[in-house]
């Protein structure tokens, strides 16, 4: 069994088949999805999902990319959001550098008040990092503390940013672009423990190899699942019950 731990079910590109994607992911052993909200619409998209499947449950937040006009009132949104009993995350939240949507100040200010939503609702926080590895660790040790659990989606960084995520007893995931040949995270999947690891596939996004150009959906998890177990030489039942039971102990999944 799998858990993909980050998708996006919400997203126009299934509006026409996302039953039939959902049943998929069933009959490939994805136990549960994670679909994650960007901002206040999608979070609550996320959530009527949750509602109508057994197998799906919801994050919700706001997104560094979609964080430039966020209102008081929108933080207000998101801690009754989060309040929902199939509610398992605040998340995609944090900064990306890379595309700058918003100034990097308003991209902390979000990202802080969102952490201490989900201080306060005892709940795990997603994380988005791109380009901003540094400002990303400040926030989380000193806004987060001992106290906030989470994990560093689609992971990038270099071995020191990724010892001290695990240092704050982080999980960390990847994407399917690790299946590419091209791809430069194999010494660093090597390096994580796989106490601290998730799977993902960040859906609609990043097919992995053989699937690559096409459109992402959870039951394709299997195979970034494969190729992490033989980055770390390790069986693929073996990978799959941990990080499974990772993602269970993480969101407080009782399944």
């Amino acid at each position: 069994m799998f858990i993909d731990t980050h998708a996006h079910l919400d997203f126009d590109v299934y509006e026409e088949d996302r039953e039939k994607v959902i049943q998929r992911a069933i009959e490939s052993q994805v136990l549960a999805i994670i679909t994650i909200g960007t901002d206040l619409e999608s979070s609550r998209r996320a959530i009527l999902l949750a509602e109508k499947y057994a197998s799906i449950y919801a994050a919700v937040g706001i997104h560094p990319g979609d964080c430039a006009r966020t209102s008081p009132r929108d933080f207000s949104v998101i801690r009754d959001l989060g309040r929902h009993p199939k509610v398992v995350a605040i998340g995609e939240i944090g900064l990306d550098y890379y595309r700058m949507h918003a100034e990097a100040e308003k991209q902390k200010e979000v990202f802080k008040k969102q952490i201490t939503i989900a201080r306060d609702l005892n709940l795990p926080v997603i994380v988005h990092n791109r380009d901003s590895h540094g400002d990303v660790l400040e926030i989380l040790t000193k806004q987060g503390g001992l106290e906030l659990s989470g994990v560093l989606h689609s992971f990038s960084g270099d071995e020191d940013f990724l010892q001290a995520v695990i240092n704050l007893n982080f999980y960390l995931s990847f994407t399917g672009n690790l299946t590419y040949k091209k791809n430069t995270s194999l010494p660093l999947i090597q390096k994580v423990p796989i106490a601290n690891l998730l799977l993902e596939t960040d859906s609609p996004f990043l097919s992995p190899v053989p699937l690559r150009g096409k459109r992402n959906e959870p039951a394709y998890v299997v195979h970034i699942a494969r190729r992490i177990a033989e980055i770390k030489e390790i069986e693929l039942d073996i990978l799959s019950k941990v990080t499974t039971d990772n993602a269970k102990t993480l969101f407080k999944l009782d399944i």
